[in-house]
Order: C-alpha cells, then structure tokens, then sequence
C-alpha cells in the first residue's frame, strides 16, 4: 500500500541532523523522493508514493512536496520530532529506504540534480509537454541499477 508523500518527505527530513550542520534543501529532497521512488518501483514493483513525479528544470520534482517548503528557498528544512511523527515502513522497504538515503543522501542537492539529468526518467519527460515521469520508465530505468 502507498504511503503519504508528505510522510516519505517527514521522514526523509528527520534522518538530517541539523545540529551537526547536517541540512537539505527542497532541490535535495525532491531527487531524494525521486530515489526512493525509483528503488521502491524497482525492488518491489509497486509506487511507495502514488503523486506524480514531474521533469522541472532542475531534476524531478513532487509538486506537491515542493510547494508545501518553497518558502524555504535554498536554505535547509528542518521539523521538530516532537511534532512531527516519522511513518515506519515494513521492515524490506525501510530497509530498502534506508539504504537509498545513505548512499544518494552523502552527495549535494546539485550534485543529485546532474545525476538525474543523466537518467532516462527525467531525460524522456523533461520532451514531454506534461513533463510527468513515467512510473515505467522509472522501473525500467531502476531494475538496471539492481541487476547490476
């Protein structure tokens, strides 16, 4: 079952500590939502997410996500845990989530921007005039990375 964007995007923010100087910005979230997208398609066949995913100019993008921390520019987004309650996962997927933030989470927002400029999700889309990525692509595209 589909879990809440805005649940994925809690709990991607929560595994930042900001007091180590540890910080991400919308841009690095959204490749992050991306990611785990993509990986969750790949191992599981099925979306951890049911929004769109769309090609903007600087990489993929949940618009929904986006809108709700604009505001927040370039600057780092931060939640308190005591307000904010991080969603478990069953055990293969949070492992799997896990696993696809600490090996994308170590790089920059931009370096994750150019990655995806690479990958045949964004760079299909980006042509299209709706610009939404295709969940097949993306599957496709992230069954490569695993087979691997």
């Amino acid at each position: 079952m589909a879990c809440d964007v805005n649940d994925i995007a809690n709990k991607i923010i929560l595994q930042t500590d900001a007091e180590k100087g540890d910080i991400i910005s919308n841009l690095k979230l959204q490749k992050l939502l991306y990611y785990t997208q993509g990986y969750h398609l790949a191992f599981f066949d099925t979306v951890l997410f049911n929004n769109n995913l769309e090609a903007w100019m600087y990489g993929p993008v949940v618009p929904e996500v986006y809108h709700r921390f604009k505001d927040n520019r370039g600057y780092g987004i931060t939640l308190d845990p005591k307000q904010v309650e991080e969603i478990e996962l069953e055990p293969d997927v949070e492992n799997m989530f896990n696993q696809v933030i600490q090996e994308y989470g170590k790089f920059n927002a931009v370096k994750l921007m150019d990655m995806t400029h690479m990958e045949p999700p964004w760079k299909e889309a980006f042509e299209k005039p709706d610009k939404t990525i295709d969940i097949g692509v993306m599957k496709t595209f992230f069954k490569t990375l695993i087979d691997e």
